[in-house]
């Protein structure tokens, strides 16, 4: 998608989307056989509701067609939220993913230097965030603090057994 496209999109999604009181996270326009795809990614700090997207494609379908922002051609709108593996690329994503599991790839900037990790979120500020990591072989977890600067990239490991706090307190 050209640049320009793109931004002409994000320029008309954004209030659209905000009014439902989501975050734009992404636009992605592809081919899917004749046909070009647009895919609307957005997210909130509750995560999304299928009704809501329900609600929101509906909305941006009506205001697409009044536009020529997607030109003559035939499109299939998709509206939906990331996945719960989705990858962390802003400080909200980070702020929502408090208590989850994360893989991250360490640029080697840092005084532990390059590397993947997997921890789990306990805290997050502006700079960084405390981490827990998962004992090994019977081993207790430690805690660590990474700044931002170190993170080439981050991703939700799904648990499929985690168990809920509520279950392990009783």
């Amino acid at each position: 998608m050209s640049t320009t496209q793109s931004d002409r999109l994000r320029a008309l999604l954004e209030p659209l989307v905000a009014a439902q009181d989501l975050d734009l996270e992404d636009i992605e326009l592809s081919k899917a056989g004749k046909r070009r795809m647009l895919r609307v990614i957005v997210d909130s700090d509750e995560g999304v509701e299928l009704d809501t997207c329900a609600e929101l494609s509906r909305v941006i379908s009506e205001t697409l067609d009044e536009s020529d922002a997607m030109g003559e051609d035939e499109y299939v709108l998709e509206v939906s939220s990331p996945g719960a593996d989705r990858p962390l690329s802003e400080h909200r994503h980070y702020l929502r993913a408090i208590g989850r599991l994360v893989k991250f790839q360490l640029s080697g900037e840092g005084e532990k230097g390059a590397g993947e990790l997997v921890a789990r979120i306990l805290d997050v500020d502006d700079e960084g965030m405390d981490l827990e990591v998962p004992g090994v072989k019977g081993r207790k977890a430690t805690a660590r603090r990474i700044a931002f600067t170190d993170i080439a990239k981050a991703r939700v490991e799904i648990e499929f057994n985690r168990k809920d706090k509520k279950e392990e307190e009783a």
